[in-house]
């Protein structure tokens, strides 16, 4: 871990920082880890070469923001969130995804990073919309987003290929307007 790190936005336990290189080792690390928590929601890259893949989208693709959520009293990485698919103009919009590592699940840490990243999203990144696209059997997931504010929209059955199929996902969103009432 680099001596001094700089975050983006800080709350009571838990930072924001961007993606770097040099974090592979932690990540992939804390990813081989939380394969049982993770599976068979998402798959997180658990090896260095796949690590550099995944976070070279991140750091050179203007359409996507990732975020390390970090403890603040020892600077742990407890989970990641990503903003995909960053659509400008009238749209201002972007779909989130997210994963927490096992040391930090159910700590409270993921919800306080959500509420960093959409708050910077809405104002650092001047975004208006956040999208989630979840798995209707990830009772986590979708308990992470109703304590953050998000709404449900609708349903989308055979929306996204993970895990060898085609999985239905339920549509949460959040705009600007709802954070800031």
């Amino acid at each position: 871990m680099p001596d001094k790190i700089t975050y983006l936005a800080e709350g009571p336990r838990v930072a924001i920082r961007y993606f770097a290189y040099d974090d592979a080792a932690e990540f992939t690390a804390l990813a081989r880890e939380s394969r049982n928590l993770h599976a068979p929601w998402l798959f997180p890259p658990a090896d260095p070469e796949a690590y550099a893949t995944y976070a070279g989208r991140l750091i050179e693709d203007p359409t996507k923001q990732g975020f390390l959520v970090c403890s603040r009293d020892d600077g742990r990485i407890a989970g990641f969130i990503n903003i995909n698919n960053i659509v400008q103009g009238a749209f201002l919009c972007g779909a989130l995804g997210y994963g927490a590592f096992a040391h930090a699940a159910g700590r409270g840490l993921m919800s306080e990073g959500l509420d960093l990243v959409t708050r910077y999203a809405f104002g650092t990144l001047g975004l208006h919309r956040l999208e989630v696209n979840i798995q209707p059997a990830n009772v986590a997931s979708i308990g992470l987003v109703r304590r953050a504010g998000y709404r449900l929209e609708g349903f989308s059955p055979d929306f996204l290929f993970i895990d060898g199929a085609w999985r239905d996902h339920e549509r949460w969103a959040i705009t600007a307007e709802m954070v800031r009432t």
